[in-house]
């Protein structure tokens, strides 16, 4: 090779090695001069350093009024197969079948599926416990140990099965409150309670991200922020003792179902919610053993009945608010009294002869009661019942609730009949927390407070409070403070089951028929009792409600003792001293 070529190849060699850093130091310069070009470039090459993955945020968690959690989360492992990599489906149907106790056939039908394109990985169990998956590894690990011992292919047969952990919903006290809780399902949707109410705030927002693949690079993993959580007006003890009284009491009377709720009359916040039957939401597949369209997730709100006697409270009220009868009204009751072309009777078909409105709630005279709406007329007695809510939402925070049904004058299903029936809660339907919404208003000075059951929301390091709200004034407080001493004077005369000792109460009893398709030919009923109480400084109002009891039809037998049960604990488990103790301590109180 001549000098002349060797020359050539240096020279060629070097603009080369000169051009390059020179390009390489342009790039570098363009790069910073104009950031949007690195962008480009990490954009067109992103498949080669990065992926799409989406971040699910861990679900917030649900706590009593005192911080006890109610619902959290929990480790648990999804088994699966990858089905390319299974030699022996009958071994890991034999495997998981003895150790989960997962039907042999289901789990083989699932690990012997033909690998595609479209199925790749089959889910044997999305919900493994930490302490289940512990035996399935440690039953892998001795196959394992006896394939390299025997130098067999024992082990080789579960090639294919895998496990990975994720977070599932837990509920630490099982079927506690399921109510009001809900439940989450395999999918993380929120179904019922505060569960579905607060689904979007509760499981916050995923995130599509772009992560690096290398794994040296994982703590560039961007945070997302967890889901909000949830800060109740339960008590978790009140609960408990709220949901002992009234699983006795369903045994004890015979009933189908119970339901018993506890506010507080001065804010709304429910203190308890407990009904019969309920779940362990743990098992929350199991739902549609406990509940139907006839039975519902949570009787308190979302079924609607006549709630009979118990509506007394409301005609009263309207009565005396209107100012058509006073506490010395007189009444003569002769039996019966027709309103509409229907003849309305007593409870017992008596005769009470004359009456005073404090006798006619006493006796819970049905005849009475609809003389009084007679008094009112439709106008002013339906207006009230508008204000009391009864026909109309709540507004309680908790999911699925019940508007239940009120006919009103104008309606194709409203006859003038219905003016004295509704009177004394036929003919009507309400729910449980409706009727206790409204009758709050007694003990409460003629103020309705909304029915909430969420205290607070913690997101991101902050608690936000909600704030008690008046649902509306619908008396004044004269008439509610008449009415509450006719209520307790009621009880006391009649040596009522309900009376607590050492605490004076006031209260209602309600007996309801249930309505068929041919009338009220039912001998089943609905026994109620709502009742409040210190009277003089109301702090609790109790609602029971037992469907169709066998022990006795009555509410002032089945319901009203079940209502003192609750005072009795409840007394103790809120510190409220008997009323000689208070009323000793109060004028040392305000002295200070």
């Amino acid at each position: 090779m001549n000098e002349k070529n060797l020359s050539w190849r240096y020279s060629f060699t070097g603009a080369i090695v000169t051009v390059i850093p020179l390009l390489i130091i342009m790039q570098i310069v363009r790069i910073q001069v104009d950031p949007q070009q690195l962008e480009k470039i990490l954009e067109q090459n992103s498949q080669y350093v990065t992926k799409d993955l989406q971040i699910i945020p861990v679900r917030g968690q649900i706590y009593d009024t005192h911080g006890i959690l109610l619902a959290g989360n929990q480790k648990v492992y999804e088994l699966g197969v990858e089905l390319e990599k299974v030699s022996n489906p009958r071994a890991i149907a034999d495997l998981v079948s003895k150790v989960l106790g997962i039907p042999y056939e289901q789990v083989l039908a699932r690990a012997s599926l033909e690998p595609s394109d479209e199925a790749v990985y089959s889910v044997i169990d999305s919900f493994v416990s930490q302490g289940d998956m512990l035996k399935v590894e440690a039953t892998m690990e001795i196959m394992d140990d006896l394939n390299v011992s025997s130098d067999s292919q024992v082990g080789m047969v579960l090639d294919g099965l895998v496990s990975k952990s994720h977070l599932a919903r837990f509920y630490p006290n099982k079927s506690l409150g399921a109510s009001f809780l809900g439940f989450v399902s395999r999918e993380g949707k929120g179904y019922f309670g505060v569960e579905e109410r607060f689904d979007e705030i509760l499981a916050g927002k995923p995130r599509w991200v772009k992560v690096p693949i290398d794994p040296n690079r994982v703590h560039e993993l961007p945070k997302v922020p967890d889901g909000a959580s949830l800060i109740l007006t339960i008590d978790r003890d009140i609960q408990l003792a709220m949901e002992e009284i009234i699983d006795a009491a369903v045994v004890e009377s015979g009933s189908e179902a119970g339901s018993l709720l506890v506010m507080n009359p001065r804010t709304g916040e429910v203190l308890a919610m407990a009904t019969q039957p309920r779940m362990d939401l743990n098992e929350f597949w199991k739902y549609q053993e406990y509940y139907d369209r006839d039975n519902p997730f949570n009787r308190v709100i979302m079924k609607a009945y006549e709630p009979g006697s118990v509506f007394k409270v409301l005609t009263m009220l309207a009565a005396l608010a209107s100012g058509r009868v006073t506490l010395d009204t007189s009444f003569l009751d002769t039996g019966a009294i027709e309103v509409g072309g229907h003849t309305i009777t007593n409870w017992d078909l008596g005769a009470w002869g004359p009456q005073s409105m404090q006798g006619c709630m006493q006796h819970s005279l049905n005849v009475c009661l609809a003389w009084v709406a007679t008094q009112m007329g439709p106008e002013i007695l339906y207006k009230y019942l508008k204000d009391y809510g009864i026909g109309n939402l709540t507004g309680i925070d908790l999911a699925g609730e019940n508007p239940g049904h009120l006919k009103v004058p104008g309606d194709s299903d409203w006859y003038e009949a219905d003016l004295g029936t509704n009177a004394f809660g036929q003919g009507v339907s309400a729910t449980v927390i409706q009727m206790a919404t409204a009758i709050s208003a007694v003990p409460n000075k003629g103020v309705m407070m909304a029915p909430r059951i969420v205290r607070a929301v913690v997101s991101e390091g902050y608690q936000h409070n909600i704030e008690p709200r008046v649902a509306g004034i619908p008396v004044i407080a004269e008439s509610a403070n008449t009415l509450n001493e006719m209520l307790a004077r009621s009880l006391e005369i009649e040596s009522s089951l309900a009376l607590v000792t050492g605490y004076r109460v006031a209260g209602k009893t309600g007996t309801a028929e249930i309505p068929t398709k041919g009338g009220y030919t039912s001998s089943e009923t609905n026994a109620s009792f709502v009742g409040w109480g210190p009277v003089d400084d109301p702090q609790v109002i109790v609602y029971v409600w037992l469907e169709k009891p066998t022990s006795a039809p009555w509410g002032s037998v089945v319901a009203a003792p079940v209502f003192k049960q609750a005072m009795e604990r409840l007394v103790i488990l809120l510190d409220i001293p008997p009323d000689d103790i208070r009323k000793k301590l109060q004028p040392q109180a305000s002295s200070n």
